[in-house]
């Protein structure tokens, strides 16, 4: 559940920004090599919600028309809240669901939700 790295806040080595076309992610992890990932705002077809816990931080799994794995990204990243909010200002997750999903201490939810 959740990802988990506590030899340094995971702010300091997982990045994420967007502008008005995409969103940007630079990850360098403590002893393993880093990347780079992008994707289009209009390339989301569904976003899951997962409540962490105190070991590990809520997750954002966002995918997309372009790959069938999701794009991961942990909500305490730097730019993760951001992210969130654009994600729930644009319409790509149900902005009643993420408040419940946010007085949950656990769950998962996606958004739009399977037929």
């Amino acid at each position: 559940m959740g990802i988990h790295f506590r030899s340094m806040n995971l702010s300091e080595w997982f990045h994420v920004h967007f502008d008005e076309k995409d969103v940007f992610m630079k990850v360098d992890p403590p002893e393993k090599p880093g990347w780079e990932q992008s994707f289009a705002w209009k390339d989301i077809i569904r976003v899951c919600f997962e409540n962490g816990d105190w070991m590990s931080s809520d997750t954002i799994y966002v995918f997309t028309n372009q790959r069938e794995e999701s794009y991961v990204i942990p909500t305490e990243a730097d730019g993760g809240a951001e992210v969130w909010s654009e994600i729930i200002r644009r319409g790509l997750f149900d902005a009643e669901l993420a408040i419940e999903m946010a007085t949950q201490s656990e769950g998962f939810a996606c958004f739009p939700p399977e037929d």
